[in-house]
């Protein structure tokens, strides 16, 4: 009759139980473990498990010595440590290791055997067996199971480490290769010589060349850029060397099929390594549509200001043809009529009162006529142009203080500046509608105006202490008088900045290229006191 499966079950306070049923106290002091033991007699079973209670454990055990057995309490429990004997009836330790491994391969596994000679003992070990001890040397048991426990350990940790390399590994290349552009590794050497030690699959549709080819050779991507972008390349790639910071970088490439000029963007950051060596962990992606939206970006504002500019010239021209028409044309017919009507009015009888009257009232009617047309010849171009841009800038503020009562005070501590016709017509009408727009929105009870010149730039500063202009106030729809200001500055060559404080007012600065000159000169407008 087969003898039945011993089970021995061990917890903190209650007394373990022996197949025999005789009870013993565990002691408090002695270290669980979970033990599986292969073992087809019960005596040294016995003599094991005292050898393993003296060595500082208490083992809950199970012990089995059947292949079916075996596989039922793996599936059961989890244990810390199989120790098997090599010869039994009707099962071999090398059988027991193969189902052990089925279960959990880092599972310690010592066999424990009488009769076992070296070679059976290497061909186990080849196996997968971690240790054998002899039966009549025990003293060898507990430091093996403490050495495999301390292994096992290792070996899940290695094992689960080796699954998280792999997931990750799996998840970058998925990631990877969903990536619009090529993943790349390069390696700079102390020598200064580059290489790519990884580069991904997208390395053939924009550049044409496999991963393989790239990292047998890096020169092969430097050789498709253009030479003054492979100068700037390799000046930035040193830069980065030196500074360890990270590289942006665009450029164009001209790869092999057709003669495509491609335009490409790098980025990547830089890690120092040993041996004065740096490797820079970075992206390269096909920007060519990009670029071509931006270069006709820019050549559209460039034709638009273009445009803009002959438009404010054609405008600043036509104006001044109007004013000299108005003046002259229409200002001296008028002065014609006053002195029609005062030859009239001299030979009208004196007793014709009604007739009199009738020439006076057409004599004020050509009068306010004559002041209208001036103040209109005034507005689209000031006379005072002719005088010198100080001037002109001097009467519009005067005009601006008395038509809104706001004190407006000019400073200019430059006398003998000059600046051509166009220039002075465009700066004044960029100053008449800074004051239109300070009259709209500042609110303001004051207006310092500053112009001087540095070098060969005029600067018109414009302060007033009212409201102050804010960021929303630039940026919303309606802005075209501040849109204005800045589309003619830059048209002038120049720029202007506004600046703002909520209650502090708002300070506008309009820096501007002039053609200076030592002297006033025919066909130039004067800056200074005239």
């Amino acid at each position: 009759m087969t003898p039945p499966v011993q089970l021995i079950y061990h917890a903190d306070t209650r007394p373990i139980v022996r197949a025999q049923g005789q009870p013993c106290t565990a002691s408090s002091m002695n270290r669980p473990l979970r033990l599986l033991l292969i073992e087809d007699s019960e005596e040294d079973a016995e003599l094991l498990l005292f050898e393993i209670r003296s060595g500082g454990y208490e083992p809950f055990h199970t012990r089995v010595y059947a292949a079916t057995a075996l596989r039922e309490a793996l599936a059961r429990e989890e244990w810390d440590v199989v120790i098997s004997d090599y010869t039994m009836p009707q099962f071999g330790g090398l059988d027991a290791l193969k189902i052990v491994h089925q279960f959990d391969p880092d599972m310690p596994f010592i066999i424990n055997s009488g009769n076992i000679g070296e070679d059976i003992a290497v061909e186990a070990m080849h196996a997968g067996a971690h240790d054998y001890v002899m039966k009549s040397n025990l003293s060898r048991l507990v430091p093996a199971i403490e050495r495999e426990l301390r292994e096992a350990v290792l070996r899940r940790e290695g094992r689960r480490a080796q699954r998280e390399l792999l997931e990750n590994e799996a998840r970058f290349r998925a990631i990877v290769s969903n990536v619009p552009g090529v993943v790349f590794r390069m390696l700079r050497e102390w020598h200064g010589g580059c290489s790519f030690t990884y580069v991904s699959e997208g390395s053939l549709a924009l550049l044409e060349l496999t991963p393989e080819q790239l990292q047998d050779d890096g020169a092969l991507f430097f050789d498709l850029l253009l030479e003054a972008d492979r100068a700037e390349l390799r000046a930035r790639i040193g830069e980065s060397a030196q500074t360890l910071r990270p590289l942006s970088w665009e450029g164009r490439i001209r790869v092999a099929s057709g003669d495509i000029l491609k335009w490409i963007e790098l980025r990547m950051g830089p890690r120092p390594l040993d041996n004065n060596r740096i490797q820079w962990d970075g992206i390269m992606e096909n920007i060519t549509r990009r670029k071509q939206a931006e270069i006709e970006l820019l050549e559209s504002r460039r034709q638009l200001s273009a445009l803009s500019a002959h438009l404010q010239q054609a405008k600043e021209i036509e104006r001044t043809r109007i004013a000299r028409e108005v003046h002259d044309d229409i200002g001296g017919n008028l002065t014609a009529i006053k002195i029609d009507l005062l030859w009239l009015g001299n030979r009208i009888d004196r007793q014709r009162t009604e007739l009199l009257e009738k020439v006076r009232a057409l004599e004020g009617s050509v009068d306010r006529t004559m002041e209208i047309t001036s103040r209109i010849a005034h507005d689209l171009r000031p006379p005072l142009l002719e005088l010198g841009l100080l001037a002109a800038i001097e009467w519009e503020a005067a005009e601006f203080e008395k038509r809104m009562e706001i004190p407006c005070v000019v400073s200019c501590p430059s006398e003998d500046v000059a600046v051509a016709p166009e220039m002075g017509t465009a700066v004044f009408s960029l100053f008449r509608e800074i004051l239109t727009n300070v009259s709209k929105h500042a609110g303001a009870t004051a207006v310092q105006v500053d112009i001087e010149t540095i070098d060969c730039t005029l600067r018109l500063t414009v302060h007033d202490n009212g409201r102050g202009i804010t960021r929303t106030d630039l940026l919303k729809a309606g802005s075209f008088g501040l849109r204005g200001m800045l589309e003619r500055a830059r048209n002038l060559g120049g720029e202007i900045r506004f600046d703002g404080n909520p209650g502090s007012g708002t300070t506008i600065v309009a820096t501007l290229p002039v053609e200076l000159a030592a002297a006033a000169t025919p066909g130039l407008i004067g800056v200074g006191n005239t």
